[in-house]
């Protein structure tokens, strides 16, 4: 019989985090000019977090009377999460201070989303998925307009919260209908008796609607017209934030629901393998006309998540591999590209125009580098994780008969190099007036420089990140 303090033992990453969380809380309300403070509790919490959370990955079980699982695939992507918190939390304090004066909130924002991903990442139970994928979403809609004095952010959280909560309708309903068909709501039975299930109408219908939920969450084409204007209005940390954070928790209760051979064949292989299709072609396209970087780094999400789906489609262990090691990669390279926009960018909100960057190389060498790292990986080019994070779940693809999706994949990626490489262009063969910040915060040089060395790393010894997630799937 589970006793609570096993309950509690078992839950440490999550445990963990919501008390750094409710001292940040507590420190809020009683401590005026706090910001400092918050600053640091939240980073040192997420960093005593993350070594409990490394810690637990080698345990197997589940708690809270089977509703959360523990340790394994739970415990590596909330250490993916918990990193995410930790890069945003980090790189927002400079961009805050010269855009808003009161963000100790923000911290807090962060912290109580980052739950909510790790709550739908741990769940055994789609009751406790639901209730993950909300904490998680309230904190982003309250993030996008953060920036309330400024007209896009107001309406980049509007988009996000009217969009936001017509997708939840989908997904809760989707959640009904398959509780109805199978009478629970325990995700592993759902799996295991999928192909009994099938037989019913109701679950089958239940499924479609949980699939549009999540394809709202990770922007896959046709639910993605909310990232354009999300991305673009809310602050350039925050969009970083969702487009890592956010669409790893996706993903991974996508992998939790549909990364199995049982759906591998018939109308799932055949929708997923539409959504991953049409997200690369519309995401790859679209981001060629756009002048604005967070705009195409947008557009570039949307694709990226039909990267991804091509190995949901194929539905084996490499395309599932291959998703979490294409997620981590793509955390580094995504959060490393919006930080330095976030550096860049001016008080009034200028400098993100692709044209602003002509002449970085020469005025800010170090961060010039460092952006055309990021752009090289997210382009898909060796030596860096990128290329391997396509490589895999193109592999995947082509392992489970979808060649032509595996090719498709690699005719977009080549498209997609010539955006990303606009900016290396603009910024080492253009001369520009860009007014560069006169400082960069030595801590966060150090996480934006730790990030491009991560991508060298795993794109020349990949097999340390995919023994883990070997170990965990």
């Amino acid at each position: 019989m589970e006793t609570d303090s096993f309950n509690l033992l078992n839950i440490l990453p999550i445990l963990s985090v919501t008390i750094v969380s409710l001292v940040v809380l507590t420190v809020e309300s009683l401590v005026k000019k706090n910001e400092a403070s918050s600053f640091w509790i939240s980073v040192w919490g997420l960093v005593f977090s993350g070594v409990i959370t490394m810690v637990t990955i080698p345990w197997r079980g589940v708690a809270m009377s089977g509703m959360i699982t523990v340790g394994g695939y739970g415990s590596f992507f909330a250490m993916l999460f918990i990193i995410a918190a930790l890069f945003t939390i980090i790189l927002s304090r400079d961009y805050l201070q010269k855009t808003y004066k009161r963000i100790g909130e923000f911290y807090l924002l962060i912290l109580f989303a980052t739950i909510g991903m790790m709550l739908m990442a741990a769940a055994a139970d789609l009751v406790v998925l639901f209730l993950g994928l909300e904490l998680m979403s309230i904190c982003l809609y309250v993030l996008a307009g953060f920036l309330r004095l400024q007209s896009k952010s107001n309406e980049a959280a509007l988009k996000y919260f009217l969009l936001g909560a017509f997708a939840t309708g989908f997904l809760l309903y989707g959640i009904a209908l398959v509780y109805g068909a199978s009478g629970t709501t325990d995700i592993s039975f759902i799996v295991a008796n999928a192909g009994t299930l099938m037989s019913q109408k109701i679950f089958i219908a239940g499924l479609g609607l949980i699939l549009i939920g999540f394809a709202f969450k990770v922007a896959a084409v046709p639910f993605h017209m909310w990232v354009p204007d999300v991305y673009e209005g809310s602050p350039t940390i925050v969009s970083g934030f969702m487009s890592t954070g956010a669409k790893a928790a996706a993903f991974s209760a996508f992998l939790l629901m549909f990364a199995h051979q049982v759906f591998g064949d018939g109308n799932f292989m055949v929708a997923l393998s539409v959504l991953a299709a049409a997200s690369m072609i519309i995401g790859n396209l679209v981001a060629l006309s756009q002048t604005n970087i967070k705009r195409m780094l947008a557009y570039s999400s949307i694709a990226h998540a039909g990267y991804m789906l091509t190995g949901l489609a194929a539905a084996n262990s490499l395309g599932k591999m291959g998703i979490i090691f294409y997620l981590t990669a793509y955390t580094f390279m995504n959060l490393g590209a919006f930080g330095i926009i976030s550096i860049l960018e001016s008080r009034e909100g200028k400098n993100l125009q692709f044209e602003d960057y002509a002449g970085l190389g020469t005025k800010k060498p170090v961060l010039a580098a460092l952006m055309a790292i990021f752009m090289f990986s997210l382009s898909g080019i060796p030596p860096f994780a990128g290329f391997l994070g396509k490589y895999y779940v193109f592999a995947a693809a082509v392992n489970a008969d979808l060649t032509w999706l595996a090719i498709l994949g690699v005719v977009t990626s080549a498209i997609g190099v010539y955006y990303y490489l606009r900016i290396v262009v603009m910024m080492y063969f253009k001369e520009g007036t860009l007014d560069s910040p006169e400082s960069v915060s030595g801590l966060s040089l150090a996480l934006l420089s730790i990030a491009a060395l991560l991508l060298f790393e795993l794109g020349i010894f990949p097999s340390t990140l995919l023994a883990m997630i070997e170990r965990v799937m």
